[in-house]
């Protein structure tokens, strides 16, 4: 595609015509290791490197355009900054401005690199989105879970769906062989990649977990979403927002971009998410305050719940085939975003919808117990596990869990507090420390722990809390593994290091309960 082509819909300005506008275009790159001659390399800002170093550099290796941003000289977050990404705190634009560039290069001067490189990435695959009927999720808690929820009624309606987010991307149960980085959202060039993929196999509905982190990088800048749904927001990811109203800000974008609305109204941050809607019409959601869409009567069973589901005063009968409160949340999101979308609503309470892997997940044994694994990593989170758990737990509740290093370290003792408060016994260990001192993570969870008077241990190596805590447990009890999920890592150093929370306690469950100290992983 020709430079003016990937262009399109970008406002710049050119600073040197090199090669000019026609020029073609062979790849895009955001990485100086990756590009190729004849490409584009877009300088973006980070949080560490600024890719403005590298202009030098790539241009030695043939690249025919770059991508540069205009130095404005903004603090790290303005006022009303939940769009503005954040830079170092010490950043004076030293390698954005310069009076000349290599020659034979084109530059291309824009006011923000991130929110360029997203049309960019929709022009070089031909705008797929487009062809897509986009339903977006975002929150704190519950977007994995909400998503493939959503995902699971789209299908058994007869559509043909692609998913993305924490699990990866996937069209219907095969998996989409387009890997991205990034945690939740994929980054511009490989989420439009895997928008041209899903839009090649046929597919209608594309459900997608939308994070604070992409809001704020501008990563779905020009989409449309169909819907846009909001679970709930609680305290996460203040080392890159700073403040929660930084928080509430990112969030809140998604729904300028949404046609159709479904908000929680039991959670006060709802007002912000609407505060930011310019679509057509929004459904509330809610167990606790009058909304639109309710679920009442919820019965408990044992692997999850029935309910009935009132739509404006219309009432459906519904089965949850996932446990906790908290998943009836998700379900109602489920249920009212597949029906903004126009799914008749006894189509949609005909699914069945079951739980999904690493979201209280049983770890199955036959020692009279309950053992689960959950990605619970917020003060929210641990919270509505700990309550989901004593729902249906008659003996003590375990909780194992740790905070991830080079993230948000407020949260740490709130984390601490909470499970102190909630649980008969906690166990203090390591989740993902990378580059901070594991023990240094568990003192300030202890400093929130401590003064609740909770019994507690600390054991730093994850896989040998695992089996202490499954050795001490007794018929009726519960241990729940928090933290990590789904994930089969854990991250020391800048290493990535092969671990599953769900494996490991399906192996002390089969030794045992002993404690076999001597074994490696």
């Amino acid at each position: 595609m020709t430079l003016s082509g990937l262009l399109r819909d970008v406002s710049f300005e050119v600073l040197q015509m090199g090669g000019g506008l026609d020029a073609e275009i062979s790849t895009i790159a955001i990485d100086s290791r990756k590009v190729t001659e004849g490409g584009l390399f877009i300088c973006l800002l980070g949080l560490s490197v600024d890719g403005h170093m590298y202009i030098d550099d790539v241009a030695k290796k043939g690249t025919r355009a770059i991508i540069v941003e205009k130095y404005s000289g903004q603090p790290l977050w303005p006022e009303g900054g939940g769009r503005v990404y954040p830079r170092p705190a010490d950043y004076d634009g030293r390698f954005q401005y310069r009076e000349s560039y290599p020659p034979g290069v084109t530059v291309i001067q824009v006011e923000n690199s991130r929110q360029a490189m997203s049309f960019i990435a929709a022009n070089a695959y031909g705008r797929p989105a487009d062809k897509l009927c986009l339903i977006g999720v975002t929150g704190t808690n519950g977007k994995t879970t909400t998503t493939q929820f959503i995902d699971t009624i789209l299908r058994s309606a007869g559509y043909k769906t692609g998913l993305i987010g924490t699990n990866g991307a996937r069209v219907g149960d095969s998996p989409v062989d387009i890997p991205f980085a990034t945690s939740t959202t994929p980054d511009p060039l490989e989420l439009h990649e895997i928008f041209a993929y899903m839009a090649r196999q046929g597919v209608k509905y594309v459900v997608m977990e939308v994070s604070s982190h992409a809001l704020a990088f501008f990563k779905v800048e020009g989409l449309q979403f169909k819907v846009g749904v909001f679970t709930n927001l609680t305290q996460d990811h203040l080392d890159l927002h700073g403040t929660m109203d930084n928080y509430k800000l990112a969030k809140a974008q998604l729904f300028a971009q949404s046609r159709f609305a479904l908000v929680n109204i039991d959670d006060e941050s709802t007002k912000v998410m609407l505060g930011h809607f310019r679509g057509e019409s929004y459904l509330t959601y809610g167990l606790d305050s009058d909304a639109g869409l309710m679920a009442l009567h919820i019965k408990n069973m044992v692997d999850g719940a029935a309910f009935q589901v009132n739509l404006g005063g219309a009432i459906y009968p519904f089965t949850l085939h996932a446990k906790g409160r908290f998943n009836v949340y998700n379900a109602l999101a489920a249920i009212g975003a597949c029906y903004q979308v126009g799914l008749p609503m006894d189509v949609i309470c005909a699914a069945k919808i079951s739980g999904v892997v690493g979201r209280i997940q049983d770890v199955p044994n036959d020692l009279g117990v309950h053992v689960l694994v959950d990605y619970a990593h917020s003060p929210d989170g641990i919270k509505n596990i700990l309550s989901s758990v004593r729902e249906f737990t008659i003996g003590r509740v375990v909780i194992i869990f740790g905070c991830g290093g080079d993230r948000d370290k407020a949260k740490r003792p709130i984390m601490g507090q909470i499970a102190g408060e909630m649980a008969d016994f906690c166990i203090l260990t390591s989740d993902n420390p990378r580059s901070e001192d594991p023990y240094e993570i568990i003192n300030e969870i202890e400093k929130g722990a401590k003064p609740t008077g909770v019994q507690y241990v600390i054991q730093e190596n994850r896989r040998e809390a695992i089996f202490v805590g499954v050795k001490m447990l007794n018929p009726g009890d519960a241990l729940i593994i928090a933290g990590k999920g789904h994930e089969d890592y854990q991250i020391i150093g800048t290493t990535k290091h092969y671990f599953s929370d769900y494996e490991t306690a399906v192996k002390a469950i089969k030794q045992g309960q002993l404690f076999p100290s001597e074994e490696g992983n």
